[in-house]
């Protein structure tokens, strides 16, 4: 891929992500207040709803353009400092949680990979279960038996490790489950293709082939759904916060709904889809990177000069 395809292929990528995040900011656009109406009158010079709504839909966008997000109803401070105080620990547990996620899905995908029917057959059903299973709900069996049970790990957060362990796992192994079941089919593939054999001819391993070849052939799908892992994590961070007294931006979200921080729900809306679209366009640029048939199209998409 030449330098002038790849700036092509980026510019086309990140005009995409531009165009998501002013629909979205569109979205969210919301005029006039939440206030009491014995209020409402002393907070429209204030918050500027007293002008017109253009005028305030444009003011919004440069806002958000500088970073500023307004000020919480609730707490009147500025939505950015609350969501610098909960972000950390939500990018920590999401992190966590997705590469956990790929940690089991590539150790069922490797298993899938093999000639064997019966490791197949068991990798297929613990991928159907995990993925079946509600995060609330399994938070509630991890808790049961390693924190009640058998003691391990505790049952809320503490701030250390041990503590974002249970966490993690209740988000991760639904999401690993999803992972590995779109990952099957590119495996499936890439295990009939003949380049495998044409592998195994020149005493290739078997574990070679598996890691070398059909392993980076079926991680392909997978790496096109992390965009949509990472929104079902952030989503699902909410509820796990909630279960396990963890500090973050699920915690900061259903607080603000339930005080109706109008400013601060949008600031948590706009920051998770901000997080979706540039994973989303480092999926893109990591995929077009891994695999070869996307340079193909781009090849043909680009013409030389």
């Amino acid at each position: 891929m030449s330098g002038r395809e790849w700036l092509a292929f980026v510019a086309k990528r990140a005009g995409g992500a531009a165009a998501v995040m002013l629909t979205v900011a569109t979205l969210a656009f919301r005029p006039g207040s939440q206030a009491s109406q014995a209020a409402l009158d002393a907070a429209r010079a204030e918050f500027g709803l007293d002008r017109p709504l253009l005028v305030q839909y444009a003011d919004f966008l440069w806002r958000l353009l500088r970073g500023d997000l307004g000020v919480s109803y609730a707490q009147r401070i500025p939505v950015s400092e609350v969501l610098t105080n909960a972000i950390g620990p939500t990018l920590l547990l999401t992190a966590a949680a997705l590469a956990l996620a790929w940690v089991l899905a590539l150790a069922s995908v490797v298993v899938a990979s093999g000639r064997s029917r019966v490791a197949r057959g068991v990798a297929l059903a613990l991928d159907l279960v995990a993925a079946a299973m509600p995060n609330f709900w399994l938070a509630s069996l991890l808790v049961l038996l390693f924190a009640s049970t058998l003691g391990w790990l505790p049952a809320v957060s503490t701030g250390g490790v041990e503590g974002l362990v249970l966490p993690a796992l209740a988000l991760a192994i639904p999401t690993g489950g999803f992972i590995a079941q779109v990952c099957r089919a590119g495996v499936d593939d890439a295990r009939d293709a003949p380049f495998i054999e044409s592998a195994r001819a020149r005493g290739e391993t078997e574990l070679g082939v598996r890691l070398r070849h059909i392993l980076r052939h079926g991680v392909v799908p997978g790496l096109n759904l992390t965009a949509w892992a990472l929104g079902s994590l952030l989503g699902g961070a909410a509820v796990i916060e909630v279960i396990f007294a963890r500090p973050g931006l699920g915690r900061t979200l259903v607080g603000a709904v339930v005080a109706r921080d109008i400013p601060v729900v949008l600031g948590v809306v706009l920051f998770a889809a901000l997080a979706y679209v540039v994973v989303a366009l480092v999926t893109d640029l990591v995929i077009a990177r891994v695999d070869p048939r996307t340079e193909a199209r781009l090849e043909l998409a680009v013409p030389r000069a």
